[in-house]
Order: structure tokens, then C-alpha cells, then sequence
């Protein structure tokens, strides 16, 4: 679907296709264990969340120059242009490379050897979101806010991801505080797999401005009557939430309920190269599955770039905005 739109829950590492993992892997020498591309894409079948993140940390041992994160970025840009993408804010894991002896800078110079085009080439404007691994301690999430700080320039905001369950937000409330005073942007995944309370932590005690998921915020009412009153956006997931057993089925996703309640949701592609769709892709699926008139799908659309890091550039926002109401949709 082409309807202009932002995308505000993606992760980079997430995007990796099997063909550019194996061209990866052949230019620096990375025995993957999959004969070939055909073999890979059928692992790439989830029982769990635990069961893709064992699979999408495996595969970054592919990415080691700074060429690979490049090419990983134009990759996704190329892709999100061609689905309607206008502006992109792209999550990052520092961590997982880190551990693997690949430095901050040839992360973050990479991405932006791609990103810092990425308006001129692509169409696409980008903000880019340092993640920090929830399963990870306290104390290396602050190390790796530390060791980002030469490059807080490209750096717009912090997020949290990986698994949820057992590692609730409180223990990443002095990384927010010093993010905070750093200036930075804040989001955090919550309400996916952990319970309503964490979506009440992150508000609270982490000071986020937008929630990752948030899905299971329909669980308390009371959590989303103070989500639509305070206007807090969630960066809802679809495709993603049906592969990893977050609902059963995409019938039965609360993206209709959820929007008949008042919140501000968006539809994003999460990891779009292991959970069969970018953000045209999902749109599509929801379109389509549950049934969304073209007026909510607009509304979706215009939430997208409402909920934006675009305060530094108000003009592409309203643009973008203007550009959602002028679309027409196919007939």
C-alpha cells in the first residue's frame, strides 16, 4: 500500500533478507549453517519470541564493516520508499554487536553513511533510536549509552527491546534518567508479551512520550483511558504480533477496538525480513483481514507522522501530513 506514511517501530538488524545475508557472509568470510538462501528462509519460522531472537542474533554475525550496515540500511530504505514510507525512526541494538568486537562507531557510522543520504536518495527522512537490550544488565545499558556518546549527533532518542518477560522497565530507570538528561528522545517495547503494568512502568518510571507495542494496555481499562487522554502513541505491530503467538490470528487483532477506543495507533513492520512484511505489507493485511475502511487506514497513516520525532522539522511533518489527505486509494 502506498498511502504516505511514517514507520516508527523497526528494527534495522530486523531487515536483514537471507539473499543479503549470505552476501554478507561470503565477503567476510561467515560460514552460515544453511546451504543456502532457500534453507534459511524456512528457519525462519517462530514457535516464540525466544525462538527468533536466537535465530536474528545468530545472523548478526554477518554484519562487520561498516559497508554491511550500510548496505543492511539501504537496503530497508530502498524497500520502505516503495511501500510509501516518507520518515523512518530506526531502532538500532549496540549490544549485540558490541559483544561481538564490532565497535559503536562502525555501527553508527554505517547506518548513517545510508541514513545521511537517505532524503536525497531514497525520499525517505530518518531519525535514528539506540536500543538497549532488556535481557542485559542495568549497569551495560548505561556503559552503552556511555560509549554512544560521540555520537549523540545522530542519535535521536533511547528504546528498550528484546525479551520482555522478567525484565520489567524500573530496571532501566537511572539509563532513561540519564538518557533524559542527555536530551534524548525515549521509547520502550511494553505490553507485548509482559503484562499492563509495564506499559504504566515505562510511562512512569522511564518517562517515554511513546510506547512500542503497548498491546496489552486493552487489558486495563483504566491504562487506556490515561493512554488516550494523555494522546501517548503506540507503534502496534500486526504481522509481527500474529508470528510470535502475540495473538492467535490476525482476525483476532485489537487494532480495530483499539482505534474504536480513542488511542493513537500506528502500524509498523517490527522485523519485517523474519515476520513476512514491511509497513505497506501490514497495512495491507489489515486492510484487508479486519476489514479497515479507507478513512481509518487514512487515520493510521496521519497517526504515523502525529507520533514523529519531526519537532526539529515541522514543515516535512505537515507536508507529510498533507500528502495523507490528498491520497487516493486505488479503486
Amino acid at each position: 500500500m502506498s498511502l504516505p506514511k511514517a514507520e516508527l517501530h523497526l528494527h534495522i538488524e530486523g531487515t536483514l533478507e537471507p539473499e543479503l545475508a549470505f552476501e554478507l557472509a561470503a565477503r567476510n568470510g561467515v560460514t552460515l549453517p544453511y546451504a543456502d538462501t532457500e534453507e534459511l528462509r524456512k528457519a525462519y519460522q517462530f514457535e516464540d519470541l525466544q525462538s527468533f531472537l536466537n535465530l536474528y542474533y545468530e545472523l548478526m554475525a554477518v554484519l562487520r564493516t561498516e559497508r554491511d550496515f550500510e548496505d543492511l540500511a539501504n537496503a530497508y530504505l530502498a524497500r520502505a520508499a516503495a511501500q510509501g514510507v516518507r520518515h523512518a525512526e530506526i531502532f538500532f541494538d549496540p549490544q549485540a554487536h558490541l559483544a561481538r568486537g564490532i565497535g559503536m562507531g562502525t555501527v553508527v557510522e554505517g547506518l548513517w553513511r545510508a541514513l545521511g543520504r537517505s532524503e536525497e536518495q531514497h525520499g525517505v527522512s530518518t531519525r535514528l533510536i539506540l536500543c538497549f537490550l532488556r535481557d542485559q544488565s542495568a549497569e551495560s545499558a548505561m556503559e552503552t549509552l556511555e560509549a554512544a556518546r560521540p555520537y549523540l549527533d545522530r542519535i535521536i532518542g533511547v528504546g528498550l527491546d528484546s525479551a520482555e518477560v522478567g525484565h520489567p522497565p524500573v530496571k532501566f530507570r537511572e539509563v532513561y534518567e540519564a538518557a533524559a538528561a542527555l536530551g534524548l528522545r525515549r521509547v520502550a517495547h511494553a505490553g507485548e508479551e509482559g503484562p499492563p503494568e509495564y506499559i504504566t512502568e515505562a510511562l512512569d518510571l522511564l518517562g517515554v512520550e511513546r510506547v512500542d507495542h503497548g498491546l496489552r494496555c486493552m487489558e486495563d481499562p483504566a491504562l487506556v483511558e490515561r493512554l488516550v487522554r494523555e494522546r501517548i502513541p503506540l507503534t502496534l505491530c500486526p504481522l509481527s504480533n500474529v508470528r510470535l503467538r502475540a495473538v492467535d490470528d490476525l482476525a483476532g487483532h485489537p487494532l480495530p477496538a483499539m482505534l474504536d477506543a480513542g488511542l493513537v495507533c500506528t502500524v509498523n513492520s517490527d522485523d519485517p525480513a523474519y515476520f513476512g512484511g514491511y509497513v505497506g505489507d501490514n497495512f495491507d493485511a489489515v486492510g484487508k483481514t479486519l476489514g479497515l475502511s479507507q478513512e481509518r487506514l487514512r487515520e493510521l497513516a496521519r497517526n504515523s507522522f502525529v507520533a514523529s520525532f519531526l519537532e526539529d522539522d515541522e514543515e516535512r511533518r505537515a507536508r507529510c501530513l498533507a500528502e495523507v489527505e490528498a491520497y487516493e486509494f486505488p479503486s
